[in-house]
């Protein structure tokens, strides 16, 4: 039902998006202390909005997979003709194709709310994170303004940006430490990162 959604606004999300101001992202792809060279999964990727602000951090020796799991969604991400070395693939963040500890960040730019199944989700994206490779969840917009948009829309309205106490909960729970939670009137920001092996 969810996929079907944005499968159907594909066409039109570019126009409609609120999270799409450029200075905004900027601000908030240089917060998120990306190395170049960094492999990196994006999730939830939509229409590509945020790609191009990753791919300027990670270089030309960067590795960038883009998943999405609304086949539209991604044929559009995928039609902008982004430079750079990237990879699209289609499939649920619940059950990445992919292999452990494939990934030195992941990022939840604009999408986290809309995972149906958060703890699994959680588990999963911290199975393909390298040891001490970082989750960051981000928005441009406050998780107040977020919840107040998906409400007003009824197949998302209970599609949330959880609590402070509850996303640490959430992450602690899938495993993860080193957790920062930011939340104020411009943006969301969630980092944690999987315990390194020692």
């Amino acid at each position: 039902m969810v996929r079907r959604y944005f499968n159907e606004r594909a066409s039109i999300w570019d126009a409609n998006i609120a999270e799409k101001d450029e200075n905004k992202l900027e601000q908030m792809v240089g917060r998120l202390n990306v190395n170049p060279g960094s492999i990196l999964l994006d999730v939830g990727t939509g229409t590509g909005v945020f790609l191009p602000f990753l791919l300027s951090k990670i270089g030309k020796s960067g590795r960038l997979v883009a998943l999405d799991f609304a086949e539209k969604m991604l044929r559009k991400a995928r039609a902008k003709g982004f430079g750079g070395n990237i990879d699209y693939l289609q499939a649920n963040v619940e059950n990445i194709p992919l292999p452990d500890e494939t990934f030195d960040i992941i990022t939840c730019y604009s999408s986290f709310p809309h995972f149906q199944d958060k703890p699994e989700a959680l588990r999963e994206m911290k199975r393909v994170l390298k040891s001490g490779g970082r989750l960051l969840v981000c928005h441009t917009s406050s998780r107040a303004e977020i919840n107040e948009i998906h409400r007003q829309t009824t197949i998302v309205k209970d599609d949330i940006l959880p609590d402070t106490a509850e996303m640490q909960s959430l992450l602690l729970a899938a495993g993860f430490n080193e957790i920062i939670i930011e939340d104020n009137k411009d943006s969301y920001l969630a980092s944690a990162e999987k315990p390194k092996v020692t």
